[in-house]
Formats: structure tokens, C-alpha cells, sequence
């Protein structure tokens, strides 16, 4: 190996020349595209008032120079005119080096462009339901750009070597038996990643949409390929697989809005003043600033042999407010009856009948 790396640097005058020639146009090249590309990124950042991220130079600087610099190298090593095992090694090399920063510099741009897009939108906002649909959708398309990126990536890499592109060749002769093998092995995988795409699509959920899954009422915090992290309101975490939003039937509040309806139950006497009870209703839901003005209803929902049934219907801007205005609305109206009606409370009535006995 060493008697081999000494010969391929003996050669003739001629070539000599041609090699550094070849040598200072490839390095002056890949350095002037370097600086030139870093100022470009620079200038632009500060013209769109940091609409690209600030240092975004910085991210991309060490795959571009990995790429310019190996496409440069294996342009001076390919001027070697000759057949060399430690030539073939290191165009082998950059070869590799090449393919490794053209992917590494497509997901860097990959993850800018879903940044530059969602700084457009703010989830933090109450009226939120278009800004959490483009960042779901964003979120899975990055991870499935990413994962495409690195698959692609991985088997160009792997087919420079020619070991296994002979292995490959011969594969394809038996793909039909190996790809029935691999489907059956990765079932459950490859329909996670399907219902992974679908969300994306379809969108039966969105990031920050409230949800009761498995019994558990929580917000959904975070959307994969393969499986969903739904936050319970006890700050427990509940993973469920993707393919659970797409075969199973689920409650989703947020749907359409962010918007949601409230209910209380209040159960009472046949004496109590339901009128009284809906200007009461009326004075707390204008009072709690939870209440988003919308829905103000109270209604006899049933009537048994011992109460009336009585339901507060209100609406809140999201499912945080709706349930803190139902706490309340709840509390001030069993508060209300027992200050000014207790004897309209839930009561058992008892008849007793005396037997007279003889005269009285």
C-alpha cells in the first residue's frame, strides 16, 4: 500500500503541470462559491428583517464547504491518469464525502423552509385553528422529506461500494420472495408511517386539538410518522401509534374551532324560580371573563319524580376556558340557591298518614 502511494505521485513533467493547474482552478473555485454563497445568505437575512433566521450562515456553512471542497478534491484526484488502488480509494471517499453534504444541506434547507413558514403563523393565539393545520402539516412533511432524504442518501452510499451493488444485482432476481418477507415483517411499521401521512393529509388532528382518546381528555403535543404524544390534563403523557386516529373512533372538541361549548347540571326542587336562576346565569357569565359572549342558555332538561334537571349551556374561546367558566358558573349557581332559595334544594318528600283509632 505504501509502495503504491509513492508511485502514484511519480509522474511526468507534463502531467505535473496539468494536475496543479487542475488543482488551482478546482480550490479557487470551491473557495470563491464558498464566500459567495455565505455572503448571499448573509445579505439576505438582513434585507428581509430576519425572515431567514438569524445565523442561518452559520447552519449552512459546514455541509457547503464539505461539498465544495470534496467535489474539489475528487476533480483533482480523477486528473491522476492512472490506475491506482489508493487513487480509486480516495475517489471512493470523496465520493461519499459528496453525497453526505448534499444531504446534510438538503434537510438543513428542508428544516429553514418549514421554519420560514410557520414563523408566519402563531398557535399562541386564541383563534388558532388555521395557524395549528399548517404546522401539523409542516411538521410531518419536514420528517417525511428528512426521512426520504437520508434513505436515498444511505443506498447511494451503500452502492459506491461494489461488493454490495453485486448483492444488490442478484437480489433482484429474488425480490418478489424478499419483498413479501419484508412486508409481513414490517406490517405494523409500514402502516404507522401510511397513517403517519394520512394525518398529514386529511388531518383528523391538529397539534393543540383537544382530545379523549383511551378515556384520557388531553391536548395533542406532538404528531410523528409512527405514533401521537397526547398531554393529559394531570401533565401525564399518553403515545398512542398513528394508525389509533385512523381505524379507532375518537372525540376531537377542535375540529372545526377552537371554539367549545360548556354544559352544568344543576339539580333542584319543583318550587325553584328557573327565570331567577337565568338572570343569575346571565350576571356570572357576564362577570367571568372566560365567557366569550356567545351562548347563554339554561333549560329544564328533565323533570323526575323528586328534582328538576336544569342545564347552563355557555361557550368559551377554547377548552381551558370552558372549563374554568364551567367551575365557576357551577360554584356561584349552587351558591345563589342555598343563599336565596335553600328550600328549593334537592329534597325527599314524606307523607305520613295517621290511622284513626275510634274518634278524636
Amino acid at each position: 500500500m505504501n509502495n503504491e502511494f509513492f508511485n502514484f505521485l511519480q509522474v511526468d513533467n507534463d502531467d505535473t503541470g496539468q494536475i496543479l493547474t487542475t488543482a488551482a482552478i478546482a480550490l479557487g473555485a470551491a473557495i470563491i462559491i464558498y464566500i459567495v454563497t455565505m455572503q448571499v445568505i448573509r445579505k439576505v437575512s438582513r434585507r428581509t428583517d430576519n425572515s431567514l433566521e438569524k445565523g442561518a450562515h452559520k447552519k449552512f456553512r459546514i455541509p457547503v464547504l464539505i461539498l465544495l471542497f470534496s467535489i474539489a478534491l475528487g476533480i483533482i484526484s480523477s486528473s491522476f491518469q492512472t490506475d491506482n488502488k489508493v487513487i480509486g480509494f480516495l475517489n471512493h471517499i470523496f465520493s461519499l464525502l459528496i453525497i453526505f453534504g448534499i444531504s446534510w444541506l438538503a434537510i438543513r434547507i428542508i428544516k429553514l423552509g418549514k421554519r420560514l413558514v410557520l414563523k408566519q403563523y402563531d398557535v399562541e393565539q386564541k383563534d388558532n385553528l388555521k395557524a395549528r393545520k399548517v404546522f401539523t402539516q409542516f411538521r410531518i412533511i419536514e420528517r417525511i422529506l428528512v426521512f426520504i432524504v437520508i434513505l436515498i442518501a444511505l443506498s447511494a452510499a451503500l452502492m459506491t461500494f461494489e461488493s454490495i451493488r453485486k448483492i444488490g444485482i442478484s437480489l433482484i432476481a429474488s425480490a418478489g420472495v424478499a419483498g413479501v418477507i419484508i412486508g409481513f415483517a414490517a406490517q405494523k411499521i409500514l402502516s404507522n408511517v401510511v397513517a403517519g401521512i394520512q394525518i398529514a393529509l386529511a388531518q383528523p388532528i391538529r397539534l393543540d386539538d383537544v382530545v379523549i382518546v383511551e378515556g384520557e381528555w388531553g391536548w395533542i403535543e406532538e404528531i410523528n410518522l409512527t405514533y401521537v404524544v397526547i398531554r393529559i390534563w394531570d401533565k401525564r403523557r399518553l403515545v398512542v401509534p398513528t394508525t389509533q386516529f385512523i381505524e379507532k373512533p375518537f372525540q376531537n372538541w377542535t375540529r372545526e374551532s377552537s371554539d367549545i361549548l360548556g354544559t352544568v347540571f344543576i339539580y333542584a326542587d319543583y318550587t325553584v324560580p328557573v327565570d331567577k336562576i337565568r338572570e343569575e346565569l346571565t350576571r356570572i357569565l357576564e362577570s367571568d371573563k372566560n365567557w366569550d359572549g356567545k351562548v347563554n342558555v339554561l333549560q329544564v332538561t328533565n323533570a323526575t319524580e323528586k328534582t328538576l334537571e336544569l342545564r347552563a349551556l355557555m361557550s368559551a374561546s377554547d377548552s381551558p376556558s370552558a372549563w374554568n367558566l364551567r367551575v365557576n358558573v357551577r360554584e356561584k349557581l349552587i351558591g345563589y340557591l342555598q343563599k336565596n332559595y335553600p328550600d328549593c334544594l334537592p329534597r325527599t318528600r314524606l307523607s305520613i298518614d295517621k290511622e284513626k283509632n275510634g274518634s278524636d
